[in-house]
């Protein structure tokens, strides 16, 4: 008279089953996803190298000398890239300049970049 309802749900075998697959594609997905964080990362700290540079050229036409100083540029680094990147500017001369920005925290493992006067860029396999 009274059928019984067949017990709905998932069992314990298959949440754990789920659980696997889920853990074994974050393995493999979250090395593509850091790697693509750091490429994004250093795209923006070249596009703020590049603006550097920029700058240094119309500082040069200004003061026939380049500044060392990137305040004396009016540029300063975006905030989101602060904790990711360091810059500085050196000038061994009047008529050179070399803008390094020298990796920290994560982007460690991405290594530093430089820029200089001519439009040198290092390592040439980050640009």
């Amino acid at each position: 008279m009274h059928r019984l309802k067949a017990a709905r749900g998932f069992t314990l075998i298959e949440i754990l089953i789920a659980l696997a697959l889920v853990a074994i594609l974050a393995t493999i997905a979250y090395p593509s996803y850091a790697s693509a964080i750091r490429r994004a990362h250093r795209a923006e700290a070249q596009g703020y190298m590049l603006a550097l540079a920029l700058r240094e050229q119309r500082y040069m036409s200004d003061a026939r000398t380049f500044t060392a100083n990137i305040g004396t540029l009016g540029v300063s680094p975006p905030t989101d890239l602060v904790p990711f990147y360091s810059f500085a500017i050196a000038t061994p001369n009047d008529t050179t300049f070399v803008i390094t920005a020298t990796a920290i925290g994560s982007q460690v493992d991405d290594g530093n970049l430089t820029l200089d006067q001519s439009g040198a860029r290092m390592p040439t396999s980050k640009w």
